[in-house]
């Protein structure tokens, strides 16, 4: 079978490196390996798929259904690893044992095109952060084998994130990356926690299973505070809201809804929104999104 990577992952992959690498060029060689090592039949490559990773449908030697992952480097798989193989499928799709090769992961099958973003938005939000809250356990110690530093801190992450905006800002959104960087400064300074977190999560990455109602999927794990993860969720359909004349106030609402139904400090929660919106938001407008762009810095007026 050709594994084609669809256009989805090759125009993502070609903002985060735009000057090219050869992960791309190497990758149906890679999944044709992966596929025999494990004496997997394949049944198709996911198209749209995700836009860090190659996911290939497939099922093993005994006949059961699976997902072959294959991500490049710069999408830290071996994080994802251990951060499933921590987790264990409570709350998260499982990692199946086989064979271990760098940036090559074997998944229990969910259904991939029925995530919870398929339902009323209410609902939505509710069965989102039920998922999420069973995410936050206590991360590996640092000598534990499993994880340890395989996993950034949020300092580090949004450190990096940070340097990046103050880069990148002009006249126009200064007032907004000024506001962004306080808040975090603010926020590392006393962290209530520290926990594994999902690091990416939203209402596409909640699956429907067979194992459980809905799984996470395709973490970029994180150790930190729970509001930092819980602010990408606050800004989930983020279109809808702007195109709302209530849309401001259905955001402060969210805000509030999210941080006392999962127990985080409201607070917390806005700041973490403030800084993760305008760090998108500005990395869109690197890479020529104008339109998201747009969308995401009005948001984060609204906080």
């Amino acid at each position: 079978m050709a594994f084609e990577p669809p256009r989805r992952l090759v125009r993502a992959l070609g903002e985060t490196a735009p000057n090219g690498d050869d992960w791309l060029e190497k990758l149906p060689e890679a999944a044709r390996q992966a596929v025999s090592l494990r004496g997997l039949t394949v049944e198709r490559v996911q198209v749209p798929g995700g836009r860090s990773s190659l996911v290939v449908l497939v099922r093993c030697a005994d006949g059961t259904p699976a997902v072959l992952k294959l991500a490049p480097p710069r999408s830290r798989p071996e994080a994802e690893r251990a951060a499933l193989a921590h987790w264990g499928g409570l709350g998260a799709v499982l990692l199946l044992e086989g064979p271990v090769t760098e940036g090559v992961l074997l998944l229990e099958r969910l259904h991939p095109d029925v995530s919870v973003r398929s339902l009323p938005e209410a609902k939505a939000l509710l069965e989102a952060a039920g998922t999420l809250r069973r995410l936050w356990v206590e991360p590996p110690g640092d000598g534990d084998d499993a994880g340890g530093r395989v996993f950034e801190t949020v300092a580090e992450r949004t450190g990096r994130q940070a340097e990046a905006m103050r880069a990148s800002a002009d006249a126009e959104v200064v007032p907004l990356v000024d506001a962004a960087l306080t808040a975090r400064a603010e926020l590392l300074a006393a962290p209530p926690e520290h926990r594994l977190l999902h690091g990416t999560f939203r209402q596409s990455k909640v699956l429907s299973g067979e194992r459980m109602p809905w799984l996470a999927v395709g973490p970029d794990p994180v150790v930190g505070e729970c509001a930092f993860d819980l602010a990408r969720l606050v800004r989930d359909r983020v279109e809808d809201l702007i195109a709302s004349p209530s849309g401001a106030a259905t955001t402060r609402r969210r805000v509030k809804r999210l941080a006392e139904s999962l127990e985080v400090d409201q607070e917390r929660l806005r700041g973490w929104t403030l800084f993760r919106a305008v760090e998108s938001g500005l990395r869109a407008r690197r890479v020529g999104r104008a339109r998201d762009a747009e969308l995401l810095l009005e948001f984060a007026g609204w906080l």
